[in-house]
């Protein structure tokens, strides 16, 4: 037990001073003493490298692969009174908008780069689920890893539950569009859902 112990405060004051140096003398950082604290950081560890990174990352696309829907930069200041931009404004604003804001090769470059990291790749494992069934013989982690596995599946007929109840405002909308952030899996591709077990960038 001391030697575990022991490797867990290696490994903590390496993610620590090495890993984070920047931040090694912030008093935020749990002290890593007691197995409560070790539960919680694991728990940030996996929800920030699995969930939020998937809900942030996976549901982008939907959003912004509609170009209107984002704001894009406006590289030119309003034209002052007395301008030909102004004249332009009052006459034809559309095209006068049109010429401040990002150009038509680099809004195809962004929505493009926008479509690949929204897309799950074709061998993506998902949170609750393993490649490698043999990944350990012991008893206890693998039935809290069956039990774990159930809770997402919950998780998943709830969320669809919720998308169809009627009575649940901003669940679907007008477009349709049923809420699928932090929906444990997906069936690959473009799908604005899916934890991976891990984030890949």
């Amino acid at each position: 037990m001391m030697q575990k112990e022991s490797e867990l405060q290696s490994w903590w004051k390496e993610l620590r001073e090495e890993g984070h140096g920047d931040k090694k003398n912030e008093p935020w950082w749990p002290k890593m003493q007691n197995r409560e604290e070790l539960i919680e950081t694991c728990t940030m560890i996996i929800w920030i490298a699995s969930a939020l990174h998937a809900a942030v990352n996976f549901g982008q696309y939907p959003y912004a692969g509609f170009l209107p829907n984002r704001r894009t930069i406006s590289r030119r200041f309003m034209p002052e009174k007395g301008t030909s931009d102004y004249d332009e404004l009052e006459s034809n604003p559309d095209k006068l908008f049109l010429r401040t804001i990002t150009a038509q090769l680099q809004t195809l470059l962004g929505i493009a780069l926008i479509e690949i990291l929204s897309r799950h790749s074709t061998d993506e494992v998902y949170l609750g689920k393993r490649d490698t069934p043999e990944w350990t013989s012991d008893k206890n982690p693998l039935q809290a890893f069956e039990e774990f596995g159930k809770k997402l599946g919950d998780i998943e007929e709830r969320i669809i539950a919720r998308n169809h109840d009627k009575m649940l405002k901003n669940r679907v909308g007008p477009v349709v569009m049923p809420y699928t952030l932090l929906f444990p899996t997906s069936e690959g591709g473009i799908t604005g859902k899916g934890i991976p077990n891990s984030v890949s960038i």
